[in-house]
């Protein structure tokens, strides 16, 4: 494998389709996407779903700040942990939901977690938007990648997946 190939692969996306609990990302693309994402979506320069969360964390007790992708849903903002029981949403769950979302200016939340039989629809609300926002291509990978699906899902799929991606609800204060 070239050194060129060996690069690109740190930094793309793991597979985050197998139904486990946690799925750590690779050292490097956690590593850039923390450090450049954090800063692009703080001053708006990234997509325009794309904010940063901040959050206590659980051990240290010190803000933690990740990169990540709202999607609105009737009405709502919401955040999808893509990697199942990440370390921001267990974050999140032990601060009992004390947040804030940055944007162009910093905005306090309580983000309220939704049981596993709600969050089919914001699945799905965040795939349409993925497709919309980067197109079918990319929309491929992410069901590849995030989902462990080769087509577009139903509802009733994405139901019967949905208790192994946390779903969010944004409470703004």
């Amino acid at each position: 494998m070239s050194d060129r190939r060996r690069r690109r692969d740190l930094l793309a996306p793991p597979d985050y389709s197998a139904r486990v609990a946690y799925r750590r990302p690779h050292a490097a693309y956690a590593k850039v996407s923390r450090i450049l994402g954090t800063v692009l979506t703080s001053v708006g320069l990234a997509p325009r779903d794309a904010v940063t969360l901040i959050v206590r964390g659980r051990v240290s007790g010190q803000p933690r700040s990740i990169p990540i992708l709202r999607t609105r849903h009737d009405g709502a903002d919401y955040l999808v942990s893509l990697a199942g029981e990440s370390e921001w949403a267990r974050n999140v769950r032990a601060a009992h939901g004390e947040a804030a979302i940055r944007r162009r200016g910093t905005r306090p939340a309580v983000l309220v977690e939704l049981p596993a039989a709600e969050r089919a629809e914001v699945l799905a609300a965040y795939l349409r938007a993925g497709r919309a926002r980067s197109g079918p291509a990319a929309y491929a990978k992410q069901l590849t990648y995030y989902f462990g699906l080769d087509h577009e899902p139903t509802l009733a799929e994405l139901a019967a997946i949905a208790e192994y991606y946390p779903v969010f609800r944004i409470d703004y204060a």
